[in-house]
């Protein structure tokens, strides 16, 4: 629910505090005799149209309907003129926070979302939710304050360069050099922003020229939308030639497939083709995991299941795929595996990652040219009706869903959320040993309906990715399931969602540390340290924000948590023990397994 704008929230002060103020003497009306005819009343003068009013006249014509942030004395003017404005200010407790919900709105709608911060140390915040942004290949634009022209050339009060900060973690950093500049500025940010391979762009601007006066004859300029080209007949020629040759063909789809609504195509491909396929943990989703022909995700840190489908593959068509999301040495060691690349763009040099044929252009199109083209014809050995690796992954979690101890198993833990949440509800994984879990074991069935982070692996984002979830779509489900390292990092932000009456949902796996790390290090070293750390209690932490905490005291108490959080209209914490004694279970058993299966 949107809250009302104009309501400052003042609170009424006591009568004492103010003293009662003498009446006017009271006027008589002079005589009629000495009465004048009255001049007309001036116009009111016109109101100068600053520098702030038309930057937010540019995010209204590119469609924004929020920003994320917190206001500084450097950026009052941008904030006040969002008052007048369609555009929803969310007021947040941390910069970063407010990064973290840009990204996640605009991964899901695939419109870039503004977060917006004041200069220096706020700027610096935003840094973290950008730069996962650009490694997510996902678009935002972040906006902040800058110091004014006056100063900007000599040593003063919260001036840093930031810019050059930002260009490293952006598509295009940049300094609004003048007021009448903004809206070529603008138009070239989200243009930038929105564009293959999207990402985020950064604007610093002085605070003497945002609150400077404007001709009102400036306005926002139009929009051009890009369209993808084409491949060649001769990129998709040459892609037939090495699908007819391949005798164990494998198709990995990434997240651009995702960005791009592919998934109809791909399913159509598959089919026509019975080629298995695999997705990325960010691709989860887009090939459904209930498909005879789905392998499952692929990037876990050790030889999974759906790796062996790789070891013997000799082509693999990568469908949107980037490299950023795993490194390619995981699914091709030897690098003589024929890579198609399917993507907008050309792919990353690597020498896992041999390309022997690029198709750029239209994912979509991509895929309905080479479908067309076999007709129908099946390429390699004819794939098993029900791939050995999604009927080990779907075994694991059925007896995940029967064991009753306490801590949970986290097998169970994910088959209770999977049971809570609807196909085309959302979860967001967040960085830990719950994103192992999670991203290996939680069946996926849209795109975009399970998110990681798996660009930056940045911890902390789940929760307040959240609520930018929620606001991107109100009428679906949606759960933030974190371990209690990254919990803290942002549980600050359960009052703004109190606030804005944003409803929440959180699942905080709890163990006492940083169960990943922990995780690795018995893994490598055989021992752990300095990875256990101290709880607050959950529950009465979430009530004093005005939010309700349950605590898992017994296995069958989850799933009906679940499915009350996430029918509440208001925020629900639901803190459950988890037993990590499975992971090294779970990797021990994984290396014991042989191409036996």
């Amino acid at each position: 629910m949107r809250r009302d704008r104009h309501d400052t929230g003042t609170m009424p002060m006591r009568a004492a505090a103010i003293a009662p103020r003498p009446c006017p003497p009271t006027r008589r009306p002079p005589p009629d005799s000495v009465r004048r005819t009255p001049f007309p009343s001036p116009e009111p003068p016109a109101v100068p149209t600053t520098a702030a009013q038309l930057l937010v006249r540019c995010l209204e014509q590119e469609g924004v309907e929020y920003v994320f942030g917190i206001p500084g004395e450097e950026n009052i003017h941008f904030v006040d003129a969002l008052r007048d404005s369609p555009i929803r200010y969310v007021l947040v407790r941390h910069e970063q926070a407010a990064s973290f919900m840009a990204e996640i709105y605009g991964r899901l709608t695939q419109r870039a979302a503004v977060c917006s911060a004041t200069l220096g140390p706020g700027a610096i915040n935003l840094q973290l939710g950008v730069a996962d942004a650009t490694t997510n290949s996902t678009p935002l634009i972040a906006i902040s304050a800058q110091v004014g022209r006056d100063r900007s050339y000599k040593e003063s009060h919260q001036s840093v360069d930031l810019v050059p900060m930002f260009a490293p973690i952006t598509k295009w950093s940049a300094l609004v050099p003048t007021p009448e500049s903004l809206p070529e500025i603008v138009r070239k940010a989200f243009k930038t922003a929105q564009t293959e391979r999207p990402g985020a762009v950064y604007l610093a601007i002085p605070e003497d020229i945002e609150g400077a006066e404007v001709p009102d004859a400036l306005a926002p300029l139009p929009i051009d939308r890009v369209r993808p080209n084409e491949p060649t007949d001769a990129q998709v020629g040459r892609a037939l030639e090495v699908l007819r040759e391949a005798r164990n063909p494998i198709l990995l789809a990434g997240h651009g497939a995702a960005r791009e609504g592919a998934q109809a195509e791909l399913l159509r491909f598959a089919e026509r083709t019975g080629i298995p396929v695999a997705s990325t943990f960010h691709g989860k989703g887009v090939f459904p995991d209930d498909h005879p022909l789905a392998l499952g995700a692929v990037g876990f840190m050790r030889h999974d299941y759906v790796n062996f489908g790789f070891d013997e593959a000799d082509a693999i068509l990568a469908v949107g795929y980037e490299l950023q999301e795993f490194d390619p040495v995981k699914i091709n060691p030897d690098g003589d595996a024929r890579i198609i690349h399917v993507h907008r763009f050309p792919a990353e040099v690597d020498e896992h990652y041999p390309v022997a044929v690029g198709l750029h252009g239209s994912i979509a199109r991509s895929l309905t040219l080479l479908a067309d083209a076999l007709d129908g014809e099946p390429v390699g050995r004819p794939a098993d009706a029900d791939c050995h690796a999604s009927r080990l992954l779907a075994e694991e979690l059925t007896r995940g869903r029967a064991d009753d101890r306490v801590p949970l198993a986290p097998q169970r833990i994910v088959a209770d959320t999977r049971t809570a949440l609807g196909r085309d509800d959302i979860v967001l994984a967040d960085t830990g040993a719950v994103k192992m879990w999670m991203a290996r074991l939680y069946p996926t069935y849209a795109p975009n309906t399970c998110l990681l982070s798996n660009g930056l692996s940045t911890m902390g984002f789940a929760l307040p990715g959240a609520l930018g979830a929620k606001l991107a779509h109100p009428d679906r489900k949606v759960l933030a399931a974190t371990g209690d390292g990254a919990f803290l990092m942002h549980a600050q932000e359960l009052e703004t969602a109190v606030r804005e009456r944003i409803p929440l949902c959180v699942l905080v796996w709890e163990d006492g540390g940083y169960g990943l790390i922990e995780w690795k290090m018995q893994m490598e070293l055989g021992r752990s340290s300095s990875v256990t750390f101290g709880n607050p209690d959950v529950v009465r932490f979430t009530e004093s924000f005005g939010g309700r905490g349950i605590r898992i005291g017994a296995a069958d108490e989850l799933l009906p948590a679940l499915r009350e959080g996430l029918a509440s209209d208001g925020v629900t914490v639901i803190a459950c023990p988890v037993d990590y004694r499975e992971n090294l279970r779970l990797t021990d058993r994984l290396g014991e397994l042989t191409d036996a299966l």
